[in-house]
């Protein structure tokens, strides 16, 4: 490691799986920077004594996986707006003795979504399923994109109310139609975003395949064979599935740019990433 790379990590229980430190080393390269990227195992009770112990250390920044999110947003001294909204934080800036906290889940989704697929949020019908914290995280950015409308569905309707009324305030800013619904939502939609732990724990899409317009884009924001059963549930009812793959690599170009200065082109590096989960 060269003496002058700045030091930045992914934190999390469990964290081995992590890809972060491969798709950082990547930007690095591409953007001529000189870091250090690594996987911080934290113990489910260390996680503010660890952030401290890595800014002592002289770490710039760190990422933050589950089950850490939430912890990340209350240790930290400045938060955004979207953490504000979310209620966590999956990216820590640490200088001068100080914790900003962002979430940058939302901007990668739409980044992959926008850019990757080249679908237009804008004007769309947009339907969001779970209501736990990937939604919370993506639902603002998805706001700011303008859609026609959003409807958030979650098995607890009150669940899915709560995060509509926290975010009412910008959906009337953004001039979208903002709703909370249970499972069995009538009607199809341009874009279906998958958020709920579904695909994780292997379980059937909750939602019925009438949400799904013709040929309109399915996303399940898991990736590898977890969102395989819902890929093949798009594909079966006329819909375009996408993984959550671009989203990874998209929200820790959002996270680069805040350390950085500098935004990586996330899709070179998503294409390379692809190529090697499948070898």
């Amino acid at each position: 490691m060269p003496s002058t790379a700045d030091l930045y990590c992914v934190m999390g229980h469990p964290v081995e799986h992590s890809r972060s430190p491969w798709i950082h080393a990547r930007f690095a390269e591409l953007t001529a920077q000189s870091l250090h990227y690594t996987r911080e195992l934290v113990a489910l009770d260390g996680f503010p004594a660890a952030v401290r112990a890595f800014a002592a250390a002289g770490g710039r920044g760190c990422n933050v996986t589950v089950p850490f999110k939430l912890q990340a947003a209350e240790l930290a001294d400045q938060c955004s707006e979207r953490v504000q909204l979310a209620g966590a934080a999956n990216t820590l800036v640490l200088a001068e003795g100080r914790i900003a906290a962002d979430n940058t889940d939302g901007l990668g989704l739409v980044a992959d979504i926008t850019r990757n697929a080249g679908v237009a949020i804008a004007g769309s019908d947009l339907l969001l399923i779970g209501a736990g914290g990937a939604s919370a995280g993506a639902l603002g950015p998805l706001l700011a994109q303008q859609p026609r409308r959003i409807v958030v569905v979650n098995r607890t309707v009150d669940k899915a109310r709560a995060l509509v009324a926290r975010h009412a305030p910008l959906a009337a800013r953004h001039g979208v139609a903002l709703q909370a619904q249970g499972l069995d939502v009538a009607g199809d939609f341009d874009l279906v975003i998958n958020a709920s732990a579904s695909s994780l724990g292997g379980a059937e899409v909750p939602v019925p395949a009438s949400v799904l317009r013709s040929g309109c884009l399915a996303y399940d924001m898991m990736y590898g064979p977890a969102a395989q059963g819902f890929l093949d549930w798009a594909a079966a009812h006329g819909a375009r599935g996408r993984d959550g793959l671009g989203m990874l690599v998209e929200q820790a170009a959002e996270a680069f740019a805040l350390w950085r200065g500098v935004r990586p082109e996330g899709a070179p590096v998503l294409a390379e990433l692809r190529t090697l989960l499948a070898a």
